[in-house]
């Protein structure tokens, strides 16, 4: 018999631990290959674990909400076949150090994390991020985790950095606490008394994360909303005379959501420094156009995957990517890289039947549209016997702008751009 290491896997580039949300294998099961052991989060994404050998769970080294560090192993699992010793799991590419006499016993709490003055954990990764960054314990202490049991994660920090830049807060000093003025603001949450028929629910782990980034988001940039109205009559009736086609031809059902990616993709090429963002003073402008695109979960909450190099796809592989991403999204399947390097974010408010929105920017970008519901209305056409009403399918496309960096020259020629591109789409176009 042999016993094999499962660890925790290596999620991405910048991720060096991961939550143990669920485990879905108890010692004494049976384990096929590849069959999911548990369920992870981390800043990203939420995964499934994998067995990397088919066998028998015998032990399980941490429990559900611990922060477990990448490579750690984090279960035992004992394989009918191979030498007694212990195998290193192949779920991560880096061999994992020599393991001690007794290689099985998770290591102390202690090691894993260190505790301030105040009672409080912090991994390692947190505290040599505070280290580099020169914060102090007293302003580590004050920062709100959304982490297991109230704990500061690598985003929560990170976030709290970027924010520390915009508004450097000063680090206390020991002074008799002043005595509160009537007129003062406020330095915590006002009481909410809870009474009568109410239900108080709890935010899920993913719902915190949203919370805490849009808090940030309003805090770092300060937000303009431009609009515009679109006739995009030739675009709808291209699609209502060759969705059924472009089905049977390429086994993917076309929605407006690609074609909208290549109309911003085209006005991104045209108006490049809306696809930039902010570093202290620094403008960082990027040359890769990553379109992000807000989708809705089942369990309300939202996620961003995103369509890398959009502007160097075709609307058919468009279509292919956002079907493919939305479906994944749907069933928790998108990959850490997946949700990460957009540039510019898309989100369709119209799927709910609002005709606009004032979309929150996703950091560090710096501007965010929104496409409204398309509806019919009654619409002015200039022709060559002069001007007379019609019955037009029409929208409109909302865009947030940080205005930091974003005037509302730039901001509103885009907007402009990206409607003029979708009202000139050509309705005889092949697919």
């Amino acid at each position: 018999m042999a016993r094999v290491e499962l660890v925790m896997p290596k999620m991405g580039e910048s991720i060096m631990e991961a939550t143990i949300l669920k485990w879905r294998k108890n010692p004494g099961d049976s384990i096929e290959l590849d069959e999911p052991v548990l369920d992870i989060a981390t800043d990203k994404v939420d995964s499934e674990v994998p067995s990397p050998v088919a066998g028998v769970l015998v032990e399980v080294l941490y429990k559900e909400n611990d922060i477990v560090p990448i490579n750690q192993a984090i279960a035992i699992i004992e394989t009918a076949v191979g030498a007694a010793a212990v195998a290193a799991s192949p779920a991560i590419q880096e061999a994992p150090t020599a393991a001690p006499a007794v290689p099985f016993v998770p290591a102390p709490a202690a090691a894993a994390a260190e505790i301030t003055t105040g009672g409080r954990f912090y991994s390692p990764l947190v505290r040599n991020i505070a280290k580099e960054e020169g914060i102090s314990s007293a302003e580590l202490d004050r920062i709100v985790g959304t982490g297991a049991e109230g704990r500061v994660s690598k985003k929560d920090i990170l976030d709290y950095v970027q924010t520390r830049k915009a508004a450097p807060i000063a680090t206390p000093v020991a002074a008799p606490a002043p005595t509160p003025s009537p007129v003062a603001a406020p330095t915590t949450a006002p009481a909410v008394s809870i009474s009568g028929n109410v239900e108080v629910v709890e935010m899920d782990r993913m719902r915190k994360l949203i919370a805490d980034h849009m808090v940030m988001s309003k805090h770092t940039s300060p937000h303009v909303t431009s609009f515009v109205e679109v006739d995009v009559t030739n675009l709808v009736n291209w699609r209502n005379r060759v969705k059924d086609q472009f089905k049977k031809q390429y086994g993917e059902n076309i929605t407006f959501t690609p074609i909208f990616i290549e109309a911003i993709a085209r006005a991104i090429r045209d108006y490049p420094m809306i696809n930039i963002s902010v570093d202290g003073t620094r403008i960082i402008v990027k040359k890769d156009i990553n379109i992000g695109m807000a989708a809705a979960l089942p369990s309300g909450n939202l996620i961003v995957p995103v369509v890398k190099n959009a502007d160097y796809l075709n609307l058919t592989g468009l279509t292919k990517q956002v079907n493919d991403l939305a479906n994944r999204a749907r069933q928790n399947q998108l990959k850490p890289e997946e949700i990460q390097g957009g540039t510019f974010t898309l989100t369709n408010v119209g799927t709910f039947g609002n005709v606009m929105g004032t979309p929150i920017i996703n950091q560090p970008q710096v501007a965010i549209m929104a496409a409204g519901a398309i509806r019919k209305k009654p619409a002015v056409l200039e022709t060559e016997h002069g001007d007379v009403i019609a019955i037009r399918q029409m929208m409109f496309l909302s865009l947030s702008y940080d205005h930091r960096v974003v005037d509302g020259s730039l901001g509103g020629s885009f907007l402009r751009r990206v409607g003029d591109y979708l009202e000139q789409f050509d309705p005889n176009r092949a697919i």
